[in-house]
């Protein structure tokens, strides 16, 4: 690494970790100020407290980052720019990709880091937080009654009266296994049906097995205090997934749901498929962001730093508000998924690379200034 480099990446990370201080410790404060006086009520302990905000940190961090890049990158190259320093280094001979370079690579660190934690934490963390607020106030967990679920690749069917979400126990449960013409073959009925995740089989207590024959008529029955059945590709995530949001599931619940429910109507999958784009293409964002204000925040004028300065911010709150509007298409299955997931970070890194090669080839962005619009509607 060349000197030049440490220069830059000492200027950046300085003020970038100092952003993301600053917006953690904004975001404490308020929460904190939110949530005290349920904290103080039911008396709980600061290792619980700080259990909790850890939970939170990750989709915290994934709001965050995107901003705190973009203000950095404005505040240190728009320093260095003020200082002529940018101006030295380029006529010493470096040119500005060259220059930049270790900010994009420090852009990619920060999407990888992104995607770590979009890949379960961030996503699980509102489920958490409100998990901790019931246990906090003595509320019972949420209580799914008479939930139906068709395995439609083994052929069988569930009735449950009663389960907690999340847990792994179920009351009073009817399995019935069929053929592939819907013909009822074999019958569960159980008073409680658990299962154990690390061996991934299922335990059937006070069971009775009933077998029919092509007619459907009974012709034989069972009784056992215990059935052990360790063939069941059914697990508690796929009983309750009639019950779960796409935004609180990561990547590896959102294939697993579309996987098991592949024959479910389009327009019940759209948001689970536009979600699991969703979370492979918000890490992109942050090497977007660069793109964008890395050539906006260099300025050879103080008027010209000022004015770039105000295009990175409008471009990039104007990318927020597009993936917002894509997202709300996708999940409606107004548009493919991939297209509602990926077209902001296309469009808008598409914007920052012309912007750029415009600044690369020493040449400005084409303006547009309110009083030439006003002459050309009056004429």
């Amino acid at each position: 690494m060349r000197l030049l480099d440490r220069y830059v990446i000492r200027n950046f990370v300085q003020v970038y970790f100092y952003c993301i201080a600053g917006f953690i410790s904004i975001w404490l404060i308020f929460d904190v100020s939110d949530n005290i006086s349920s904290f103080i009520d039911n008396h709980i302990g600061l290792s619980l407290v700080a259990r909790y905000y850890a939970t939170q940190i990750p989709q915290v961090f994934i709001i965050l980052l995107p901003v705190s890049l973009l203000l950095s990158l404005l505040f240190s190259l728009g320093r260095m720019s003020r200082a002529n320093e940018i101006v030295s280094m380029l006529t010493a001979g470096v040119s500005l990709p060259r220059l930049l370079m270790p900010l994009i690579g420090i852009g990619l660190l920060t999407v990888a880091a992104s995607m770590a934690l979009n890949y379960s934490l961030a996503p699980h963390a509102e489920l958490a937080r409100k998990a901790f607020l019931s246990e906090a106030q003595a509320r019972p967990a949420r209580i799914i009654q008479g939930q139906v679920f068709r395995n439609r690749t083994d052929l069988r069917t569930w009735f449950i009266q009663n389960f907690r979400l999340g847990d792994n126990t179920f009351n009073n449960v009817q399995v019935l296994q069929q053929d592939a013409k819907d013909n009822i073959l074999m019958s569960y009925a159980a008073a409680r049906a658990y299962y154990r995740p690390e061996t991934k089989t299922w335990e059937l207590q006070n069971v009775r097995l009933a077998y029919y024959d092509a007619a459907g008529n009974i012709t034989k029955e069972e009784f056992r205090p215990s059935l052990t059945i360790d063939h069941w590709s059914e697990t508690p995530f796929r009983l309750g997934s009639a019950n779960v949001q796409a935004e609180f599931l990561s990547l590896p619940e959102l294939r697993e749901y579309l996987h098991f429910n592949a024959d479910f109507p389009v327009t019940l999958l759209a948001p689970f498929r536009t979600h699991l784009h969703y979370r492979m293409a918000l890490p992109w964002t942050c090497l977007v962001v660069v793109c964008i204000a890395a050539p906006l925040g260099i300025g050879y004028s103080r008027r010209g730093v000022l004015s770039s300065v105000a295009a990175a911010v409008i471009l990039v709150f104007s990318m927020n508000f597009l993936v917002h509007l894509f997202l709300a298409l996708g999940e409606g299955d107004r548009v493919p998924a991939w297209i509602a997931a990926w077209t902001p970070n296309v469009l808008f890194a598409a914007i920052g690379l012309y912007l750029f090669y415009l600044r690369a080839s020493n040449r400005e962005a084409p303006s547009f200034h309110l009083f030439t619009a006003r002459r050309i509607v009056a004429r």
